[in-house]
């Protein structure tokens, strides 16, 4: 039998979708105005725009996280987040919003490199030619994106923004004293500021460091506050350096000498290696540029609170900055040669425990054990074979175990479980609270990034300090009493204090608080000791050794080329130069003395610049580091507001406009921001960062970038490995009839998995859109499951969505003529009442981001309207418009289509969204039982949520009950609405 010339089959919803895309682009249907500058449009005036500013009502800004343009394209389970997006932007607009809604591609990245080092083409090119590709791909989908305001952060424009807020960071400091807005204590000002209060002798840089933990300028190192209001310019600027929100430090990172290049952690294997290659990964000390996120610690938890995020999500940033309230104990150290002062520091959340340290733990790259000539030259008397690593010598043994603990990453070292290595240092500290001499060890569990990279061990009340007791066959003393049934171990629970008390002090019978409280003060009191909030956050290493990112807008006077320069905005941006060769130098894969040597280096005509910033042209050299891929996706939310502004970042009443808060102490943002939960810490963090510092300098109004944030679930895909394991194409196997599955005709083993490049399971949208139609997939994948959980691919089950919009097509459409099959006759109540339902059903479930069920309710409408058309052979106007108005969000082609053939004009996507009746949403009325003399002598149909007034009038009334009571006295009237009405006479 022919297929029916006018059903709509795959060609035919790619002749429509086609069509309705070229015209979207042409009209500028998508098209969202600023209040002012070159996207005004017909937006309403800066005076209607600054007000609607505070009214969620007008406006709706609406994002995805975006991607990163791989050479791959995309496969359909990367378009989930975005089709969610795209229906609430449509319906939003059919909700009468202005809505802003584009996408840009996150273009700087390692793999765009590495295929360079592979092949010789250039990172742009083959950037370029991926983003051209992912946007054609997204723009099949019927994508209702702003193209006037799509990006790439590789665009000269963007980088010049990029390096822009790096400077202004670069520029600022941060007063934990300054008023902030909403009674927020603390906020960034310029350097220039702090240059001027250090000179006039109004702040203690001395307490601000030690405050916020930083290090003075080592030519400031033994000098007093009293030494700063006389000191020179020269000093002033470089004691005042040392406080900028980003500089350059000596910092541990993660050095391959295999790959030539700093590695991020996440880049680095279980095994310590590399990703790559799997070369051998050393910590290493390298001069990195840093950003002082930590800073801003108590502001990104605290507002934690005033977004509309996942509490998952915010217990995952919580944890990642990881604030500790707690105590700073100052222990002195005996041994040290040429060092009679000599000590260490640790943070203790529970000062009170004291009394149970029973030895010291240093990191192998404290400070103290820089110069291992500077430890003893022999064991101490009476030291345990288990203490010296088999080594002569305390020298010996601390130098062999730097090395090997320079060859472990972090999560190599905190490895739960893990048994638990160390020397002793041939040190002996004093417990300050009571005198004790504890001996003093070098362990790899403790990090120099954490804390102070000492801590004092209380084996009874830590598992960690237990293990390395129990190896170590150390002492335990408990400061906490457990409970009867303890069976040993430590015990970190709860408990009365015990072992407490010494002359001074004495904690034995308090809880845990107010031991703490009295230890903290007694330590204050004594000088050992002073309250300190510490955080696990560390802050931002910045710095990249690879070709293909964003260059620093710093260069370096040769005379002094430890002192970086800002320059002016005026030569921004700073492109990156043309390169032969863009890997990094490449070393001894064992060799972790090596320095790293950048591809820019080695560009010596870039890197050597003769520039004029104020004093006459001079020879500078440029920074040769560039900037991690985190940079632009931390504020690109802002350039999409103004993708063509080149004067200032951002207009302000633009970003009031779109980012301001929405009610009185709000803290404004995107309105609903959509991506996946591996971007819950640091992405997110380093885009609050960003935002709060250009919050602080006065940049934007709002103070967080994202207000409302919704985490999408995954598509998954079943994948198969052969006999070595390796991933096969997961389109090419073969599901044999005995259940097994064989590619090539060997066996394979399935799995399930993310749909992905590394699994060998992706499908590619285009051949959904080739053998169904985008509007077919959009409602597959929205009909899935719930959109934060993730769902299996059936390639045949998307058949049954085409079948849908197939039973949609046809209460219009006349498959065999073309014709309408629409009446303008009224619809009758049964069919009314479904579809004022359904709105109010769907209304609902839109706003609640439920596209699951939604389709589900239009199934519903579309299965009763079917059988209408059945049955009489057409369907009412009334319904089927009201319909197609509720689709369109979710198959927006075939909407478009359907509407114009419905004799519409105008397009769909601003035609306002169908309201519900209230009286037609009421249940079908109910019988109600009339009793005269407690028999049944009539029934009435009623309103189920009718009064028993109106239910007893309306009884009353009745021809039958006025027959049944001519001649009689009524004495009563019982109502139990709206079900009986029982007449007494």
């Amino acid at each position: 039998m022919s297929e029916a010339p006018h059903r709509y089959t795959a060609a035919m919803a790619d002749e429509i979708e086609l069509r309705w895309q070229q015209r979207w682009d042409e009209e500028g249907t998508f098209h969202a105005d600023n209040p002012v500058g070159e996207l005004r449009g017909t937006a309403p005036s800066l005076e209607e725009a600054t007000a609607a500013a505070t009214s969620s009502s007008e406006k709706m800004y609406i994002m995805d996280m975006f991607p990163y343009p791989s050479g791959s394209g995309l496969h359909v389970g990367h378009p989930l987040g975005y089709i969610a997006t795209d229906v609430v932007a449509r319906h939003q607009r059919m909700l009468g919003k202005n809505v802003l809604y584009t996408m840009g591609y996150d273009a700087f990245g390692l793999p765009a490199e590495q295929y360079a080092v592979q092949t010789g083409t250039h990172p742009r090119t083959t950037t370029e030619a991926n983003v051209a590709n992912m946007r054609r791909q997204l723009h099949r989908l019927g994508l209702s994106h702003d193209a006037r305001r799509s990006l790439a952060t590789t665009d000269p424009e963007f980088v010049k923004w990029t390096q822009w807020i790096f400077l202004r960071i670069f520029d600022s400091w941060y007063d934990p004293d300054a008023p902030n807005a909403d009674g927020v204590t603390g906020r960034a000002r310029p350097i220039a500021e702090l240059r001027e209060e250090l000179r006039a002798g109004t702040i203690d840089p001395f307490a601000l460091a030690d405050r916020q933990g930083l290090e003075i300028p080592a030519a400031w190192q033994g000098r007093s506050a009293a030494d700063v209001p006389g000191a020179s310019d020269a000093e002033i600027a470089q004691l005042a350096d040392g406080f900028r929100l980003a500089y350059i430090s000596e910092t541990p990172v993660n050095w391959c000498p295999g790959l030539g290049t700093v590695l991020a952690n996440e880049e680095v294997t279980a095994e310590g290696r590399s990703e790559r290659g799997n070369f051998p990964v050393f910590t290493r000390r390298l001069r990195q540029w840093n950003m002082r996120i930590t800073a801003y610690g108590d502001r990104l938890i605290d507002d934690l609170d005033r977004v509309d995020w996942p509490e998952s999500i915010r217990s995952m940033q919580r944890n990642w900055i990881g604030r500790s309230h707690g105590a700073q104990i100052s222990f002195p150290v005996a041994g040290l040669a040429d060092h009679e002062d000599a000590g260490f520091d640790v943070f203790t959340t529970r000062a009170d425990t004291l009394f149970g340290a029973t030895f010291c733990v240093l990191s192998p790259e404290h400070s103290l054990l820089t110069d291992v000539s500077a430890l003893p030259e022999a064991w101490p008397e009476g030291t345990h074979e288990a203490w010296t690593g088999g080594a002569a010598s305390p020298r010996e043994a601390v130098a062999a175990y730097q090395a090997r603990a320079a060859s472990l990453d972090e999560d190599e070292r905190t490895e739960e479980g893990r048994e638990k290595t160390g020397v002793f240092t041939g040190l002996f500290a004093t417990n300050p609270m009571d005198g004790r001499e504890l001996p003093v060890f070098t362990a790899d569990y403790v990090l120099m990034g954490y804390g102070t990279g000492a801590i004092m061990a209380v084996p009874a009340e830590d598992e960690r300090d237990f293990a390395f007791a129990d190896r170590f066959e150390l002492p335990v003393i408990r400061t906490v009493r457990p409970p009867e049934d303890f069976t040993g171990g430590a015990w970190t629970g709860e408990g009365e204090k015990i072992n407490s008390a010494s002359a001074e002090l004495d904690l034995n019978g308090l809880d845990k608080e107010e031991a703490k409280a009295r230890a903290t003060a007694y330590a204050e009191e004594k000088g050992f000791g002073r309250a300190r909030t510490t955080y696990r956050l560390r802050d931002w290493l910045f710095s990249r050794q690879r070709y293909w990112g964003e260059p620093f807008p710093i260069v370096y006077d040769p005379a002094d080329p430890e002192t970086p320069i800002a320059l002016p905005e005026s030569m921004l941006p700073v492109d990156l130069p043309e390169v032969a060769d863009f890997s990094p130098k490449t070393f001894d894969p064992m060799d972790a003395d090596t320095e790293p040597q950048t591809p820019l280096s080695r560009a010596e005509d870039w890197v050597e610049v003769e520039l004029d910033l104020g004093e006459g042209p001079k020879t500078y050299l440029r920074e040769t580091n560039t900037m991690p891929q985190w940079a632009g996706s931390s504020w690109y939310h802002l350039r999409y507001i103004d993708p063509t502004e080149d004067e200032v970042l951002v207009r302000p009443e633009n970003e009031k406009y779109w980012l301001g808060a929405r009610e009185e102490g709000g803290v404004g943002g995107v309105d609903l921001y959509v991506g996946g939960v591996e971007h819950a810490v640091l992405h997110l963090l380093y885009a609050r960062f960003w935002h709060k510092v250009l919050f602080d300098r006065g940049d934007v109004t709002s103070q967080e970038p994202f207000h409302r944030l919704f985490n999408q679930g995954y598509i998954q895909a079943y994948a198969y490995t052969d006999s070595r394991g390796v991933h096969v194409p997961a389109e090419e196997v073969v599901a044999e009839a005995d259940g097994t599955f064989t590619y090539q005709g060997e066996p394979v083993t399935q799995e399930y998995g993310k749909m992905g490049k590394s699994l060998k399971n992706a499908v590619a949208p285009d051949d959904m859109y080739e053998e169904y139609g985008a509007d077919t997939l959009r409602v597959y994948e929205m009909s899935m499951g719930p959109l934060d959980l993730s769902r299996p691919w059936e390639t045949r089950a998307v058949v049954g969505s085409q079948r849908f919009l197939q039973r949609l097509w046809r209460l219009v459409i006349d498959e065999e003529t073309g014709t309408l099959t629409v009446s303008d006759e009224p619809a009758d109540l049964p069919t009314k009442q479904a579809v004022h339902r359904a709105i109010d059903g769907v209304r609902r479930d839109m706003d609640r981001m439920q596209f699951n069920t939604a389709i589900a309710k239009l199934i519903e409408l579309v299965n009763h309207l079917t059988k209408q058309l059945t049955s009489t052979g057409t369907v009412p106007r009334e319904a089927v418009e009201p319909l197609v108005l509720m689709v369109s969000p979710l198959a927006p082609h075939l909407a478009e289509e359907l509407w114009v053939r419905l004799g519409r004009s105008g397009g769909i996507s601003r035609v306002a969204y169908p309201v519900a009746d209230p009286e037609l949403l009421k249940a079908e009325q109910v019988t109600c039982v009339v009793q005269v003399k407690g028999k049944v002598r009539h029934r009435i149909e009623v309103d189920p949520e009718i009064s028993a007034e109106d239910l007893e009038a309306a009884v009353m009334a009745e021809d039958r009950v006025k027959e049944l009571l001519q001649g009689q006295t009524v004495r009563k009237v019982i109502v139990r609405a709206p079900k009986i009405v029982n007449i007494v006479v």
